[in-house]
């Protein structure tokens, strides 16, 4: 059953730590296995029936705009007459009830200034968020349902982070186990995949210096108005230049947590 709740993508940064990549694009663009990152967290939300997307533009967001704008031939074999330029494609994607609005929030805004740009477009009393930089093999229904229990307004996503360390498992001086970038058992951070009220957005504004992660989300969370779920399976984010190589590995070799539709 598809659901008319708007999720709003945050597109717009311009990914410094990952500048091999998001010099000549914008970093939801940066593939994985193919794919942009943008397209694996979109369809991680539409296996649970949320197509109506909103993604808030700014670095190199013409770019972003151009994929969507030529998405069926970019995810199609077609063949083109030249002299009549009619174009027949030969596959079909399985993306056609997904509803994308593309809106320019701006080259420099902020996080927080983003959301409050695409306000006119969310229409719902509940809306989602998330970055476009981040993927998990988060349950959404889940999500949602816990964020309508609790009755408040906001809802964060707690993730166990990865660590930017090998970990050791010693005895003695002998390693008996090392394991590179463990998911850490302890200790939750804030791993996107937001669920808010609508009445969230006045604690928000239009300056481009409004960031979501300081006073809108400090102040939500001094009103009592701001619950965590806590997610301890697979999170990624792609923050690095080396981070994209280990996503893309993991897709390569068919160990893709996050690949939940078929």
């Amino acid at each position: 059953m598809v659901s008319s709740i708007k999720v709003i993508i945050l597109c717009g940064g311009m990914g410094t730590r990952l500048r091999e990549e998001t010099e000549y694009k914008p970093k939801p663009l940066v593939e994985i296995g193919g794919k942009p990152i943008l397209w694996h967290i979109m369809k991680i939300y539409s296996s649970y029936g949320l197509k109506d997307f909103v993604l808030c533009l700014g670095y190199k967001g013409n770019m972003i705009k151009e994929y969507f704008l030529n998405y069926e031939m970019l995810n199609s074999d077609f063949t083109i007459e030249l002299a009549s330029k009619n174009i027949q494609t030969h596959n079909s994607i399985s993306e056609h009830d997904w509803r994308v609005t593309l809106a320019n929030t701006g080259e420099s805004a902020m996080t927080g200034a983003r959301i409050k740009k695409v306000e006119k477009y969310i229409d719902d009393d509940i809306f989602m968020l998330t970055y476009g930089d981040g993927v998990a093999n988060i349950d959404i229904s889940k999500l949602l349902e816990f964020h309508k229990s609790h009755g408040k307004i906001g809802t964060v996503t707690g993730v166990n982070p990865i660590s930017r360390f090998g970990e050791l498992s010693v005895k003695g001086d002998k390693v008996l186990r090392f394991n590179e970038k463990p998911q850490m058992d302890e200790g939750f951070i804030n791993g996107g995949f937001f669920v808010f009220n609508k009445e969230f957005l006045k604690y928000l504004n239009d300056n481009d210096g409004c960031i979501l992660e300081k006073d809108p989300l400090d102040n939500l969370a001094k009103d009592g108005e701001l619950m965590m779920y806590k997610h301890t399976g697979f999170w990624h984010c792609m923050d690095t230049y080396r981070d994209s190589l280990h996503l893309n590995d993991l897709w390569n070799s068919s160990r893709s947590p996050w690949k939940i539709w078929k």
